[in-house]
C-alpha cells in the first residue's frame, strides 16, 4: 500500500525541516515545496508557521499560499495548520496593537492570552472531544506549546448537514483553542513535530485520515 503524499508548504516560515521529518516518521511521503501545482495535487497539505501573525500572513500572500489553501479547501482537500499556521485560519490577529486580517476560514480573533507568564512554553494536556480523529488513542498525552497568542473563543455555528467541528481546548491562564477539526481543515496550536511520540501518533492519525 502506497504512503499518502504530503506537501509541507514552503513559503519562508521557519521550523519546516522538523515537520518534514516528523511527517515522514508518521507514515507519509513528504515534499517541502512552494510549488503551487504540487501543493494542490498532494493528498495532504501542511501549513507551518512561527513568529508574528502579520509576518506569516505577509509571507503567505507573497507566495500565493493563501490562494493554494483556499483552493484546496474549496475542493475538500485536507489541510493541516500548525501553530501560527493554525492562527492565520481565523479572521484576524491582533499582536502588539497591530490588527491583521487572516485567511478567514473560521470566525474569530487571535490575540494575547491572559496568563501570568508569557510566552506559554512547554508541555500541556488538552481536552479533546470523544469524536476527535486527531486525538484518537491520545487522551492522556501532553503536547508541546510555544506561543503567547491564541484563539480564546470558538464562535463558528454548526452548518447542517455537515458534521459539527471538533474543537480541542487547553488552558494557560485561561482556556484557548488547542486544535480544530473542521471538515478538510484541521489545525493545532501546539507543535506535533516537537511533541515526541504523542505528536508522531497525532500526525499518523491525520495521515491515515487522508485515505478515508
Amino acid at each position: 500500500m502506497s504512503r499518502p503524499s504530503v506537501v509541507v508548504l514552503d513559503y519562508g516560515s521557519g521550523n519546516v525541516h522538523s515537520a518534514v521529518k516528523a511527517l515522514q516518521e508518521a507514515g507519509a511521503d513528504v515534499e517541502l515545496t512552494g510549488n503551487r501545482a504540487r501543493a494542490l495535487e498532494a493528498d495532504g497539505l501542511v501549513v507551518p508557521g512561527v513568529g508574528a501573525f502579520g509576518a506569516v500572513m505577509s509571507a503567505l500572500r507573497e507566495a500565493r499560499g493563501d490562494e493554494t489553501i483556499d483552493r484546496r479547501l474549496a475542493g475538500g482537500r485536507p489541510v493541516l495548520g500548525i501553530c501560527v499556521g493554525m492562527q492565520v485560519m481565523f479572521e484576524r490577529g491582533v499582536e502588539r496593537g497591530v490588527d491583521t486580517p487572516g485567511l478567514g476560514e473560521w470566525p474569530g480573533t487571535v490575540d494575547e492570552l491572559r496568563a501570568p507568564v508569557l510566552p506559554h512554553i512547554g508541555w500541556n494536556t488538552v481536552d479533546a472531544p470523544e469524536d476527535s480523529v486527531l486525538f484518537a488513542g491520545l487522551r492522556d498525552e501532553r503536547f508541546y506549546f510555544v506561543h503567547s497568542y491564541g484563539a480564546r473563543e470558538w464562535t463558528l455555528e454548526p452548518q447542517r448537514p455537515f458534521r459539527a467541528p471538533s474543537v480541542t481546548w487547553a488552558t494557560h491562564g485561561e482556556p484557548f483553542v488547542a486544535a480544530v477539526e473542521n471538515g478538510p481543515l484541521s489545525a493545532t496550536q501546539f507543535h506535533p513535530e516537537k511533541s515526541g511520540q504523542a505528536g508522531i501518533r497525532l500526525l499518523a492519525n491525520w495521515i491515515h485520515s487522508l485515505a478515508a
